[in-house]
């Protein structure tokens, strides 16, 4: 019986976070890895990943911070995988890209999403973490688990990046 009320107690958090972090996780995850559809499916494998892990879960006042952790280390995978997909090409060399394909790279065209595309993971997701999210130093360190001092090093060489990227389109 204390399944249930544990697993009802699950539902009603999942349910309160889902509807007051959702669509700032996919903006989030749309930035780091750029389909809006994809970083849907991240986060919602995130929320997934944390109803499953609920009762295990130290401190509930974390979720927030597990949720956004997820999504980063999801869109990172997302990342790999298409890596991998890019070196072994299932379709030939000289095959043109569909009117779907030309309609993403057209709405990409944006310059500061492009410049953010540009750099290093870790960079943009830094830049992402701390400009968009409005994460402080240490909730981007804890996000990325990676130390502050790597935390201001990415942001630095990033926005430097993303200056030298924009100076081109200025």
């Amino acid at each position: 019986m204390v399944q249930d009320r544990t697993g009802s107690e699950a539902d009603a958090a999942i349910t309160d976070l889902y509807a007051a972090h959702y669509v700032r996780l996919v903006r989030l995850a749309t930035l780091l890895q750029g389909s809006e559809a994809v970083a849907e499916e991240v986060v919602q494998d995130a929320f997934v990943a944390l109803h499953r892990r609920w009762r295990r879960l130290r401190e509930p006042a974390a979720a927030v911070a597990y949720l956004r952790t997820s999504v980063v280390h999801g869109c990172r995978s997302v990342q790999r995988r298409r890596g991998v997909a890019a070196r072994h090409p299932e379709e030939p060399a000289g095959h043109a890209p569909s009117a779907e394909q030309v309609a993403v790279g057209d709405a990409a065209a944006d310059a500061v999403v492009e410049a953010l595309r540009g750099l290093p993971d870790r960079q943009r997701e830094a830049l992402v973490l701390r400009y968009y999210g409005g994460l402080s130093e240490s909730e981007i360190a804890s996000a990325m688990k990676i130390s502050n001092g790597a935390v201001k090093s990415h942001a630095s060489r990033g926005l430097a990046g993303l200056r030298e990227a924009m100076a081109e389109w200025s």
